[in-house]
């Protein structure tokens, strides 16, 4: 049995193909389009995955959508009526672009779906998921237990912000939720909005610059903009916030309360702003604490799985683990709305056409998230020269030693290899490399590479093996959804000096072996690398601890800031002649960028929007 899933029409559009309960292929659809969280009807990203299965749409017995329109319709409607005259603007804004498309998405995704149907008949396969089943079906079924309590939080659904389901086998059973406009990922957006960043792109930098700040603010949130209880459930003061009824996210009572108005998208960042972000970040912490122990207490089932864009939080997530109330933690690696897609298709194929569940042996069932388009060696010769690319060509056992060298010598290397990752991050299938030995890495690769802000933290990729040697983790953290704290043996001595530094000046400060991945805080967000899903980049970070013992490298998504992770060996070759990268690998071919046309390179810098 063949069930396609779909997200579309909001950000981040994904298609999933599964068969028999098994993940054939997943992808964005900005990964085709280049249109960074492109939420358009996912053409592409459909056509891929029939394309990797062989099939047409005619072979596919079920095409599930992710949520249901007609209930966000009904929430819209109540929300306006609930707060008129309040909230005219938008509603004379919202209703009719509702009218004109989105209530009638099921026409138009019949109509979409036709393309792909040789017969034309799609109708009859139609299904729709709830918002957060989408989500929650994606983190349970795909994780390695039996029995588990799934949360999934984001910022809205149909009517639920965050819910709780308890799954067994393949039955996942919805026991409580929190409902609109009550909201912990808009509340996290709201602050997003109010220190100068995009909504649903920014939200990772409030993640990034806590660190560098004081959570000043965190008790003027508890005690004014949430009332949050023991349990974690909590209610939002509306009179603050402009999401439900507005145009914005925060209302003028939001700006006097923090001091002032929302930071312009172009002004400098300030303390304040990395205090402001350390204070969300921190009340973001302490809700997630209080419903995981709740749950915890409450189930009494030792297993937990996350989805929905608030489990992105990496640094929540660790936070959890650590906690112990439970003693596994799985979070799906896309588990935004692109793996609302994947979620919907397991729910209608497990909740729906109750298909039995064998639980997945090894890590999980998500194949290290490598579910994306790959390229075979020959075709990958023919695109690079197609496009004037100068290369040679290795076999593995020249390639790795020779790309390691390359690491150890301070180059920045981009990395393309085998399937394109499915989630939004890069996992050593489309990645630029680094060394975390070099003070100077994070800044080359911040400023020259990804052309964006000084203080975004990158993320070590370890061996599996050697985990425990560096960080304050045991387990498993292969998708990178997991911060852990470095080990003190290696952490450097901190001058008096450099103790007294406030804010972005901490940045330069080196503290610990490997610099260019611990964040001001000594905190790195992991990758463990398995020989299992990923053999080839496996055998280089090993190759790399022959050369220099050091069984670590950096990994930042193949791209620059505002572009989509690169999918095709011409995305790849173009990102790498329009940024300072010194050396390409693509399969098994490696470039360096002294040997190519000049004429070829274009302007990274400011082609794509900032993010």
């Amino acid at each position: 049995m063949r069930i396609l899933g779909i997200s579309a029409f909001y950000h981040d559009s994904a298609a999933a193909l599964i068969e028999d309960g098994k993940i054939v292929a997943a992808a964005q659809e900005e990964r085709f389009t280049r249109i960074k969280h492109d939420p358009a009807f996912p053409v592409k990203a459909i056509q891929y995955c029939l394309d990797e299965a062989g099939v047409t749409l005619d072979d596919v017995d079920h095409v599930t959508f992710f949520e249901k329109p007609f209930i966000k319709f009904e929430r819209l409607l109540e929300t306006y009526l609930a707060n008129a005259p309040r909230g005219f603007q938008s509603f004379r804004v919202a209703i009719p672009v509702w009218i004109k498309e989105k209530l009638f998405q099921k026409a138009l995704l019949i109509k979409e779906l036709k393309q792909f149907a040789p017969s034309g008949e799609v109708e009859g396969k139609l299904m729709f998921a709830e918002h957060h089943q989408s989500h929650a079906a994606s983190a349970f079924y795909p994780s390695p237990y039996e029995e588990a309590v799934v949360l999934t939080m984001d910022g809205v659904g149909e009517w639920a912000t965050a819910s709780v389901s308890i799954g067994r086998g393949n039955a996942l059973t919805r026991t409580r939720e929190i409902r609109w406009p009550h909201s912990l990922g808009l509340l996290y957006s709201a602050f997003t909005y109010y220190t100068g960043f995009k909504v649903n792109s920014g939200e990772y930098k409030i993640m990034g610059l806590a660190p560098y700040g004081e959570p000043k603010y965190a008790d003027l949130i508890l005690e004014n903009l949430m009332d949050l209880r023991e349990d974690g459930s909590f209610w939002l003061d509306q009179s603050y916030f402009d999401y439900a009824t507005g145009l914005t996210m925060t209302t003028k009572k939001f700006d006097d309360l923090f001091g002032g108005p929302p930071c312009d998208t172009d002004s400098t960042v300030t303390q304040r702003e990395m205090d402001l972000a350390a204070s969300v970040q921190v009340v973001t912490e302490e809700v997630m604490l209080r419903i995981t122990r709740d749950l915890r207490q409450r189930y009494d089932i030792p297993n937990l799985c996350l989805a929905g864009g608030v489990a992105l939080n990496c640094v929540a997530n660790g936070k959890i683990l650590r906690d112990g109330a439970f003693e596994n933690i799985w979070v799906q690696p896309a588990a935004g709305d692109a793996g609302g897609a994947l979620g919907a298709a397991l729910a209608a194929y497990y909740c729906e056409l109750k298909q039995p569940r064998i639980v997945a042996s090894g890590l999980d069932a998500m194949s290290g998230s490598y579910l994306g388009p790959e390229f075979q060696q020959d075709d990958i010769e023919n695109r690079l020269s197609s496009a004037g690319a100068v290369f040679d060509v290795m076999n593995d056992e020249q390639l790795l030693p020779t790309t390691a060298h390359s690491l150890a010598n301070g180059e920045a290397v981009g990395w393309f290899s085998g399937r394109m990752e499915f989630g939004p991050r890069a996992l050593g299938g489309r990645s630029i490399l680094g060394d975390p030995r070099s003070e100077e890495m994070q800044k080359t690769l911040n400023l020259k590479i990804k052309y964006r802000e000084s203080f975004r933290p990158f993320a070590p990729s370890v061996l599996r093996e050697d985990v425990d040697d560096f960080f304050e983790h045991e387990g498993d953290s292969p998708y990178m959804l997991m911060v852990a704290d470095v080990k003190r043996n290696r952490r450097r001595h901190m001058r008096s000096e450099d103790e007294m530094l406030f804010g972005i000046d901490k940045l330069n400060v080196p503290r610990s072996d490997i610099p260019a991945v611990t964040h001001v805080d000594y905190s790195a967000r992991i990758q463990t690398v398995h020989a299992e899903t990923n053999p080839r980049y496996h055998g280089l970070i090993k190759a790399f601890k022959e050369q220099t013992g050091c069984p670590i490298v950096v990994n930042t998504s193949f791209n620059v800031r505002g572009e989509p992770i690169v999918c095709t060996p011409e995305d790849a070759f173009r990102c790498f002649m329009g940024t300072e990268m010194d050396t390409l690998v693509v399969g098994n071919c490696i470039l360096r960028k002294n040997q190519q046309n000049a004429a070829l390179a274009e302007d990274y810098k400011d082609k794509f929007e900032l993010d």
